[in-house]
Parts: structure tokens; C-alpha cells; sequence
């Protein structure tokens, strides 16, 4: 998984995680435990993993029944559906696990792509954070927090 994982980090564009993370630590971060989810989508023909998205409790206690997940897609692999099938994929397990909704935390706003497929996956965006992620480009833009139920 590193693979898909070290160039989105590294750009630094669609994640809030640090651009130097190591793969030890970013494997820590990006593996969850029931019952939430690490999982990949991988080309049958070849086992190429294509992406890789992860689910878990947004929140402990009194928050736990709301999941939070992220999603990674090889740069190569991008525009083929796979971010939209491993959101399908959170969606449906996260609710067989017992989640009642999911909340998007952090998603830049200027990630367009992604705005508009979490919104055609029934997500609505609950509030925007002014400036609250220095993007590598284009500097200081908001952060989104988006929710659906399950």
C-alpha cells in the first residue's frame, strides 16, 4: 500500500498529514481495527492495488457510532471509479459494522474532484473551516466537514 499511499502524502494536496510521514507511521495511522476497516481495490488480472481506504469511529464514547474514512487512488488510477467503489464499499461496511452515519473531517476545498463525489454519494457539506489547510500551491484554503447517514 505504500505504493498508493506515499505520493499522496508527499504531494501534500488532499491529506493533513505531515509530507515527511514514514511509511511506519503512516502504515500505523492508515491500519484500523474492528470495527472499523483498512481494505484496497485491486486489478483482478494483475493484483495491481489501484487504491486503498480505511474506515474507523470518527469519535470514542458517546461518538463512536459515527464513522469517519479516507481514501487513497494512485495517481494512474485516477478517474476510473475507484475512489467512488471504495466509498461504496466504507459506506455499506461501515453500516454492517454498526455505524449509524459517516463525517468527512478534513476535506479541502479545493479538492474539487473529491467535493463533488462525496456530495453524489449523498454527502452534504456541514460547515467549511476558512484557511484551515496550507495547501503546497495555492496556500491557505478551507477545510470541509461533510456527513451522511447511513
Amino acid at each position: 500500500m505504500w505504493s498508493i499511499l506515499q505520493p499522496v502524502i508527499r504531494e501534500g494536496e488532499t491529506f493533513t498529514w505531515d509530507r515527511d510521514t514514514s511509511e511506519q507511521a503512516a502504515r500505523t495511522k492508515w491500519m484500523k481495527e474492528a470495527p472499523g476497516q483498512t481494505f484496497v481495490a485491486v486489478r483482478h488480472d494483475t493484483g495491481e492495488i489501484l487504491g486503498t481506504g480505511e474506515f474507523h469511529a470518527n469519535q470514542a464514547g458517546g461518538g463512536g457510532h459515527v464513522a469517519n474514512a479516507g481514501y487513497m487512488v494512485g495517481a494512474n488510477n485516477s478517474g476510473q471509479g475507484i475512489a467512488r467503489a471504495l466509498c461504496a464499499y466504507s459506506l455499506s461496511e461501515a453500516k454492517a459494522a454498526g455505524f449509524r452515519s459517516m463525517q468527512y473531517n478534513a476535506v479541502v476545498e479545493s479538492n474539487v474532484r473529491a467535493v463533488w463525489l462525496w456530495q453524489s454519494m449523498g454527502f452534504k457539506i456541514l460547515a467549511t473551516v476558512p484557511e484551515a489547510f496550507n495547501h503546497p500551491e495555492i496556500g491557505y484554503v478551507g477545510l470541509h466537514v461533510m456527513y451522511r447517514k447511513l
